[in-house]
């Protein structure tokens, strides 16, 4: 084959470059990873507000990238063309999670190595890439961790219930603290000793307490 044989393009020839039963296999196979990749991703996301189109993108993204991939290693020149069309792509939406990365790029390799007919590969490396996520993410620490937000009328008060807190609870450290004329609001991270939250009651009651707000967060914190 000639140099000028490689660089031949014909719109007929392309038409058979693929067979219908490589892309039917390949998509099909796309599609189930996909939504094996959605499951994972809806099983351990772990955010704030659940995205289901994320999820859908996904699946889409898996399938887009098999059927760029097929058509790339089916023509060399549309591969050349094809690489000057994406690198003038840009994406403006915001990743809020950084375990989202990880989806999508795992979306696109699969979508990569089921186009170069790697299938074992890609199979058998989607189940244990899932079954890795499903062990580390989903794991719980046994002590939940919260934010206690108290306001108090002066220090004495303050240290009273500093006092009070630490026989209730595991853990007791202050986060941050701010104070005006009479009033101090101090942030606590805290750790249950049990899963009972009584003691916020108690709090409330205290003299000199204003108020005591317990919020259960995500745990990324320093310390």
């Amino acid at each position: 084959m000639s140099f000028s044989d490689i660089f031949k393009s014909a719109f007929l020839e392309n038409v058979t470059s693929v067979s219908l039963l490589d892309m039917a296999l390949a998509l099909v196979l796309a599609f189930g990873s996909g939504v094996f990749i959605f499951l994972v991703y809806k099983k351990t996301y772990q955010g704030v507000m659940y995205s289901s189109s994320f999820g859908v993108t996904l699946i889409a993204l898996t399938m887009i990238t098999t059927l760029v991939i097929l058509a790339v290693t089916s023509n060399v020149v549309l591969s050349l063309g094809m690489v000057g069309a994406l690198s003038i792509v840009r994406f403006r939406t915001a990743i809020k999670e950084p375990l989202d990365i990880a989806f999508l790029f795992w979306s696109i390799a699969v979508g990569i190595v089921l186009a170069a007919g790697m299938i074992p590969l890609a199979v058998i490396g989607s189940v244990v890439i899932g079954i890795i996520l499903l062990v580390f993410v989903n794991h719980k620490s046994h002590c939940e961790p919260y934010i206690l937000v108290m306001q108090c009328d002066g220090s004495q008060s303050e240290a009273e219930a500093r006092a009070y807190l630490e026989q209730h609870t595991k853990r007791c450290a202050v986060k941050s603290k701010s104070a005006q004329k009479g009033l101090v609001e101090v942030n606590y991270d805290v750790r249950l000793a049990d899963d009972s939250t009584d003691f916020i009651n108690a709090l409330a009651e205290m003299e000199g307490v204003k108020s005591a707000v317990l919020v259960s967060y995500n745990g990324d914190y320093m310390g």
